[in-house]
């Protein structure tokens, strides 16, 4: 990957080291996961809220109905998303 022409005003890239090259870029790549994933868990709450929470919250707890919605919610996605992650390895190999 070649990041001269993408590097932020001053830096050079070309002048680093190969391993450094290597260290950059596989940092490049966890950082974006990491967003990925919490771009994940921001859409989750988002949407498992909206679907579960409709009343007032009181004492600062969800009441018993909306705290089960809340945990379905949150199972069916991620059963969801693993099937999909599954489905997709499958197709890979």
């Amino acid at each position: 990957m070649d990041y001269t022409n993408s590097a932020p005003a001053g830096l050079d890239l070309s002048k680093l080291s190969e391993k450094d090259k290597h260290e950059l870029q596989q940092f490049v790549i966890n950082e974006a996961q990491k967003t990925r994933i919490q771009q994940t868990v921001h859409t989750l709450t988002d949407t498992c809220w909206k679907k579960c929470v409709t009343g007032t919250i009181r004492n600062g707890k969800l009441d018993r109905n909306e705290e089960t919605c809340a945990q379905n919610c949150v199972d069916r996605f991620l059963d969801a998303n693993i099937t999909v992650i599954k489905h997709l390895e499958s197709m890979r190999n």
